[in-house]
């Protein structure tokens, strides 16, 4: 039988079903050459629909502000709640959801109350006072072992009398807290209270706090009325000996070997080369010789001293009363030479002491602690904490029992020969003595008390 009109019109040209080939190859698009353009034939998935995704933008754009403006704003209110408050919070919630879904009147029960005890707190939340409060430490800056008193004055400049509240003052790792009773209007109430001093530290006091709450200590409203003040313990120290402590007999500078051709010291005459200064030129000895001779000169520096002092925790023992007593021979040895007005540079691994004035330097060693070590070596750490200060002329290494001899003499390469370099090794309880490591004294120091003995023996 011959086809049909209507089957030919379905048969493409090529033999194939065009209604089949359209339903499983890729869907012709502009700029394309039809199916063919496919090579794997696979169907390529539908696209989320434009509309859907700008509902949801929209919805975020919309949302997340007002969320963000909203959590802001509940703050005040939750940060009220202590930790205790929010785990009875959790506790009720859930007993009472729990009861009600499974029907059960005394879970329910259990639930009510600790949600009742929570909103019988907020009760004690009501209520505001106005203070001026101060907090004073007499002294400010005490010695290790000697006693410091804080002050807080709590002033009425309200209107009317205050009711009683409670005021916590932070103490170094310790709270102080306080029942301050009510005030009448331009009255004052004092609350004193002691600062433990018995280690070298940096103690903050404060910042006042007046706290309101209930007695289960479920909700917490507190004001903070001052800022921080800090109690510097200074380390132990020991009076020495000018010189001994300056190490430097001639307090107008040091003469070295280096000649220079305009200075104080006088070595030698020379003869005279274009472009040297003729003030410097000596006439008599150039009458004699005939022709014209110069001065030259001993370099003479300024005395400047340098203390390197590793805080790292790998040269001491293990105890932190090695690292102590180190810091306290540090801080005598600087003392000293700064009210002989010498120049002097401290350096630690983390922070380069002030010394101007002995105050700010002491105040400088409270804060001082063992860390790990920054640098790989010894050697490494005086390298590159000495690199910026001024040429010394007198170099001190002080270390813990930990550090080998050895060590000593790596750092005393870093100087040149006209430098003056002494090791202090810190032994707590060991017998002083001085051992010399290829020329360079290392003097070993058991106790504070020894320092003075043991530097007048190694001058």
């Amino acid at each position: 039988m011959s086809e049909t009109l209507e089957q030919r019109a379905a048969t493409a040209p090529d033999g194939t079903d065009p209604v089949r080939t359209a339903s499983v190859g890729a869907p012709v698009e502009a700029g394309t050459d039809g199916p063919d353009a496919h090579t794997d034939g696979a169907p390529i998935p539908a696209r989320r629909p434009n509309a859907v995704r700008g509902l949801v933008d929209g919805i975020g754009a919309v949302v997340v502000p007002w969320a963000r403006v909203a959590w802001t704003a509940a703050q005040p209110v939750l940060a009220v709640v202590s930790g205790l408050g929010w785990v009875v919070l959790t506790i009720g919630v859930i007993a009472t959801v729990a009861g009600f879904i499974l029907g059960w009147a005394e879970l329910v029960f259990l639930g009510f109350v600790p949600l009742a005890a929570l909103l019988a707190s907020v009760a004690y939340l009501f209520g505001r006072s106005t203070f001026r409060i101060s907090i004073h430490l007499n002294p400010s800056r005490v010695t290790v072992g000697e006693r410091a008193i804080g002050q807080v004055l709590i002033a009425n400049p309200g209107n009317r009398a205050t009711t009683p509240t409670r005021l916590e003052v932070p103490v170094g790792y310790g709270l102080a807290e306080f029942a301050i009773p009510a005030i009448p209007k331009d009255g004052e109430h004092e609350e004193l209270f002691a600062v433990p001093t018995n280690r070298r530290a940096v103690i903050p006091a404060g910042p006042a706090v007046s706290v309101r709450g209930d007695q289960l200590g479920l909700l917490r409203r507190e004001v903070r009325w001052t800022e921080p003040v800090e109690l510097f313990v200074h380390p132990e120290t020991t009076r020495l000996h000018p010189t001994a402590a300056g190490l430097i007999r001639d307090l107008e500078g040091l003469v070295t070997k280096t000649i220079t051709n305009n200075d104080i010291s006088f070595h030698a005459l020379r003869g005279y080369v274009p472009g040297d200064d003729r003030r410097y030129i000596h006439w008599k000895s150039s009458a004699k010789t005939g022709q014209l001779m110069v001065r030259q000169f001993e370099e003479t520096r300024r005395s400047q001293l340098t203390m390197v002092m590793t805080t790292d925790s790998r040269y001491y023992a293990d105890d932190e009363d090695e690292f102590e007593l180190a810091v306290s021979l540090t801080a005598s040895i600087a003392t000293q030479v700064i009210l002989d007005q010498v120049p002097i540079s401290v350096v630690t691994d983390r922070l380069a002491l002030r010394t101007h004035t002995v105050t700010s330097f002491l105040d400088d060693s409270c804060r001082l602690q063992l860390a790990e070590g920054t640098f790989d070596t010894p050697r490494t750490f005086a390298r590159e904490t000495t690199k910026r200060l001024p040429a010394p002329s007198v170099v001190i290494i002080v270390a813990g029992s930990r550090l080998e001899a050895q060590e000593y003499r790596g750092i005393q390469r870093l100087f040149g020969p006209d430098v003056n370099v002494f090791g202090i090794r810190v032994e707590r309880g060991a017998r002083a003595g001085i051992k010399d490591v290829a020329g360079m004294n290392v003097m070993t120091v058991g106790a504070l008390s020894d320092l003075a003995k043991v530097m007048s023996r190694a001058l």
